[in-house]
């Protein structure tokens, strides 16, 4: 079986990869027998963590979710999130009390369960006092509907900020954050992942593969783009005209090398990377296919040798992100707005 990690100190035991499943739906794979079958199988290999969000495919991914978890909930961490619109309604997104408590009760419905062992707030909303949101969750905790809050994204500072709202007016604290982090997204190495260390919170760390470009399907030779949605939400994460992402695909050509040298793919160098690092309680897996869930699951086993971690740093200097859009976190102090009177 897939070794257990602590999620953080509340004394639950998450598998050492979670998996997740923006893939699952419309956004991804629209094959509902088959994305059930992937996390089947997904959950036969040991991994007992399964991480979705309201905005997947607009809810569809959480009804698959939760078709798939019939009869095996129980056995299953299962974490959603909240922020994201909804719909053009202004109020049908965000951290306000009145969404979240909203959003969480159609995240229940749609994935057919009484609880959720992890609620995230998906994004950080500066427009929304902290007290507010955690006032909200606190009440999700306290009415059984759910276990733990987390978030994703988050800034060090508005992490600590949390934290001190919590203690000051007697919340639940966030135990867990969800941040960007692979070889070539290192900004979480800086601050983020230090201050949940310090706090004894769990990181589930998301795109391990850094949206695709470390499974080896981008190079200079094979340019392939992903598929149009995602082109269109993320283009200047994939745009090769930018340098950004010149620079990507040159760490790319050499980590494939290294990965060749210590006899692994590229995927399994990737995976290895992020589960190596002390913060990282589970890296966020995201298959659309049993391939692709086959291919990651083989990193779990895998152990860097330390001068195989020296090279990488070579590569990827520690802290740095290699194209900032990819860090999925703007400071909006940084907009015009907020910087001129």
């Amino acid at each position: 079986m897939m070794e257990h990690r602590p999620l953080g100190r509340t004394g639950v035991s998450v598998s050492k990869l979670c998996l997740g499943t923006m893939m699952f739906g419309d956004w991804g794979n629209k094959d509902h027998d088959e994305s059930i079958k992937v996390i089947h199988r997904a959950l036969d290999a040991g991994i007992n963590f399964v991480d979705t969000a309201d905005v997947y495919s607009a809810g569809e991914c959480e009804e698959i979710v939760g078709k798939a978890l019939k009869g095996r909930r129980d056995d299953v961490v299962l974490a959603s999130k909240a922020n994201m619109p909804m719909s053009d309604d202004p109020n049908h997104r965000g951290n306000s009390r009145r969404w979240i408590i909203r959003a969480a009760e159609d995240s229940l419905r749609r994935l057919g369960t009484d609880w959720l062992d992890l609620y995230q707030v998906h994004r950080w909303d500066p427009a929304v006092d902290l007290d507010e949101t955690l006032g909200a969750l606190t009440d999700l905790v306290r009415a059984g509907k759910v276990r733990y809050i987390g978030h994703t994204t988050f800034p060090a500072s508005t992490i600590v900020e949390a934290q001190w709202v919590a203690e000051r007016r007697g919340r639940e604290r966030f135990v867990t954050e969800q941040p960007p982090y692979s070889i070539l997204v290192r900004n979480a190495e800086n601050e983020v992942l230090p201050v949940a260390q310090r706090y004894g919170m769990g990181v589930i760390s998301y795109s391990p593969l850094a949206g695709g470009w470390l499974s080896g399907r981008y190079s200079r030779q094979a340019q392939d783009l992903p598929s149009s949605e995602a082109r269109r939400r993320l283009a200047n994460r994939f745009d090769m005209s930018l340098a950004e992402n010149q620079r990507k695909l040159a760490a790319v050509e050499q980590l494939t090398d290294l990965a060749d040298q210590a006899g692994l793919t590229l995927i399994e160098l990737a995976v290895a990377f992020v589960l190596r690092h002390p913060a990282i309680t589970a890296p966020i897996i995201g298959p659309r296919t049993i391939e692709h869930l086959e291919s990651q699951l083989a990193a779990a086993d895998v152990v860097l040798s330390t001068d195989v971690l020296d090279r990488i740093d070579e590569i990827v200097p520690p802290g740095l992100t290699l194209n900032p859009a990819d860090n999925s976190w703007l400071n909006p102090l940084l907009d015009p707005a907020a910087r001129r009177r």
